[in-house]
């Protein structure tokens, strides 16, 4: 927001999707392998050098950035901070408690979740983004909802090929990476889209495109039905959200107040991380639930599945109170 005028960002969000390509190519390949070598939490553990040096990295350029323009009338709050513990603690216990056997634990931990998390949310985000008010507020929430869908789907695509299909981790690996493709893909045709069709448009057709991409891909919990249709089904959930996520932080820089662009991505981001804390969360207790009443796993990560689908729904529904086409936006430069 501070480094790129308003016509440059949304082929810079392009570029930074872009930046996903070869990790999404190489990266399932070698956790296969790992896994196989010396075992899966290597992989994780593998993780953590990459984040101290994406940090020393980043830092010296962020610092050339400087502080930039100040609004006085809002400024820096230290007062937000504990909000955001709390909303993190009340996203955990609210969690736990759905996926606690004892149901007087689980009602205890949602009912102090929720009561801990919610006051302290609607204080670090724009007013009126649980009403969905159209512009800054809607985009807040939208991307809440979008995660939610995505990745509370995503997440068991590969146990649904596992578990269900008995397909070997390999070609779940190729399914993921292909994902990966269409998602930038998405991401570079909004960037050259978004000004002249608007942010709701996209958004709106990329939670259609996720419904449509759960959709299919269930399909595949059949054993009837073959397996490759996973293989159509969730790449186009990838180019749904590919088209949704980058405009979605476009509309959010677009419409923050001068001076409170770090005010409106940090609302921006912790929505975003909510949504797929609480769309993995809800699916994993669905399948955790199904799981200890003896399901066969297809019907647990159907219901996991359905629950996304829903939200996704409700997203395109939200994504039309988002700004439509910018009619003094500059031309976006070739390449």
């Amino acid at each position: 927001g501070r480094s790129y005028p308003d016509s440059l960002r949304p082929p810079m969000f392009a570029v930074l999707s872009s930046s996903w390509v070869i990790p999404g190519i190489l990266g399932p390949s070698l956790a296969t392998l790992i896994d196989h070598a010396v075992g899966w939490r290597a992989v994780f553990l593998g993780l953590l050098p990459f984040g101290l040096a994406a940090g020393v990295l980043t830092l010296p350029a962020l610092r050339a950035i400087g502080p930039g323009e100040v609004d006085e009338t809002h400024g820096p709050d230290p007062s937000r901070l504990p909000d955001a513990v709390r909303v993190a603690a009340g996203a955990a216990a609210l969690l736990a408690g759905r996926g606690s056997g004892n149901m007087l634990v689980a009602v205890a931990l949602v009912v102090v979740g929720a009561a801990t998390a919610w006051p302290s949310y609607l204080r670090l985000v724009p007013p009126g983004t649980v009403r969905a008010k159209p512009g800054l507020p809607a985009a807040v929430l939208i991307r809440g909802m979008l995660t939610f869908a995505f990745f509370g789907a995503d997440a068991y695509v590969p146990l649904a090929l596992k578990e269900v299909r008995g397909m070997s981790t390999f070609w779940i690996g190729v399914l993921l990476t292909m994902t990966t493709l269409t998602w930038t893909g998405g991401a570079w045709l909004q960037a050259r889209a978004v000004a002249r069709v608007g942010a709701s448009r996209l958004v709106v057709l990329g939670h259609l495109l996720i419904v449509g991409g759960v959709a299919v891909t269930a399909l595949t919990l059949w054993r009837d039905v073959p397996v490759v249709v996973a293989f159509v089904g969730w790449p186009f959930a990838g180019f749904g959200i590919g088209l949704a996520y980058a405009s979605i932080s476009v509309t959010v820089l677009r419409e923050a107040a001068p001076g409170r662009e770090g005010a409106a991505t940090s609302a921006l981001q912790l929505t975003d991380q909510l949504g797929v804390a609480l769309g993995t969360g809800l699916g994993g207790a669905a399948v955790a639930l199904g799981d200890a009443g003896g399901w066969d796993p297809a019907s647990s990560i159907a219901v996991a599945w359905g629950i996304a689908a829903v939200v996704a729904a409700g997203g395109a529904l939200v994504g039309r109170r988002l700004p439509g086409p910018v009619g003094d936006a500059a031309p976006i430069p070739p390449g």
